[in-house]
């Protein structure tokens, strides 16, 4: 086969990717729970073992092989040699693009596609009423308040800690979720392209080429554990936000003091912000000394955010999320709410699955 004809395959395996979509359990069961569950403790296990982010690799690589390529193109731009040139050049940035998002697809991009993890859950989305958010609103407060003091007297642990600290606790979670699935954590780096996360308002990110985890370390050590808890469930192969999110609490609010700390402060952020004001000021009136300190931290770290990058960086993210079939695009993220309201626990915070 000639490189021109394998380039052309590559192309029309991309198109074929972004226009077919796969049946969610067929992704599930052959991608998720086989190739995927195969693939991602072996990629984030080599991706931990270096001190740097691989995502700073593949981004100077491809700035480097951009300008190269730029180099040439300027070199045949000889009298005559133009449009062939152009051609030339318009070609390889075809199959280069075609190469990666097939790369995208592969390496963990088709988890989009897999089934939702309400399939998983005892949900009842009927459940879900102002009356349930408010409840879970003043649970959410509760366990701040009781958590706290406790929570800081431990300590909250490091970055490079928190993978032997949550990390059993993140596994027992999934496995309890998903039997067939064994996700490594990845240990939270830093990178070159969270420079601008403070400023963005971006926590952190899940590499998919790399299968490792950048997070904003100006992160406060209250918000650590949510943070990496909900990009280890990224790297289990929930790509939806929500999603995300509520593997994330669980993995947190199943932990030690500090870690279900957080996760719990997390909630009660997202409880508030979903119950009509007028309640909002009665149910954020009931928060303990402590716990308000401490969003009042997280308020002021927060302005640091720069409105007119966090809008760019939002809008991309949102064309990102529709481009791979989440209809919501960010306002995914706000339905953990949802998720939260609308299944069944047992005792610990477990969720009840189905079957049980």
């Amino acid at each position: 086969m000639s490189w021109r004809i394998a380039q052309l395959v590559v192309m029309l395996v991309a198109v074929a990717g972004y226009l077919v979509r796969l049946p969610p359990a067929w992704v599930e069961r052959f991608y998720t729970r086989g190739f995927y569950a195969a693939w991602q403790p072996v990629l984030t296990g080599a991706s931990n073992a270096l001190p740097f982010a691989l995502l700073d690799v593949i981004v100077l690589a491809g700035v480097g092989s951009t300008i190269a390529a730029v180099v040439r193109f300027a070199r045949r731009l000889a009298p005559g040699r133009r449009l062939r040139a152009v051609t030339r050049l318009a070609w390889s940035a075809l199959a280069l693009s075609a190469a990666i998002y097939v790369s995208f697809l592969a390496a963990w991009g088709l988890n989009y596609e897999r089934e939702p993890i309400t399939a998983r859950l005892r949900f009842d989305q009927s459940a879900v009423t102002p009356a349930a958010v408010a409840a879970l609103a003043r649970e959410a407060i509760g366990q701040a308040n009781r958590l706290h003091d406790e929570a800081h007297r431990q300590g909250f642990a490091q970055w490079a800690a928190l993978p032997a600290v949550m990390g059993p606790t993140f596994r027992a979670t999934v496995a309890h979720l998903v039997p067939q699935l064994n996700p490594r954590p990845g240990v939270p780096k830093w990178s070159l392209v969270a420079l601008y996360f403070p400023y963005a308002g971006i926590s952190g990110m899940t590499d998919p080429f790399a299968l490792e985890i950048i997070v904003d370390r100006t992160q406060l050590p209250f918000e650590r554990a949510f943070v990496t808890a909900h990009e280890w469930a990224h790297l289990a192969g929930w790509a939806d936000e929500a999603e995300a999110n509520f593997v994330g609490w669980l993995t947190c609010v199943r932990g030690r003091a500090p870690e279900a700390y957080s996760g719990w402060l997390f909630a009660v952020m997202e409880t508030l912000g979903a119950v009509p004001r007028p309640e909002r000021g009665v149910l954020a009136a009931t928060l303990g000394a402590g716990p308000r300190a401490d969003l009042a931290a997280i308020a002021a770290r927060g302005r640091r955010v720069r409105p007119s990058l966090q809008m760019v960086s939002w809008r991309l993210y949102d064309r990102y999320l529709k481009a791979n079939r989440v209809g919501e695009g960010v306002r995914s993220y706000d339905r953990v709410v949802t998720l939260l309201a609308g299944t069944r626990f047992q005792a610990g915070w477990l969720p009840v699955t189905v079957g049980n």
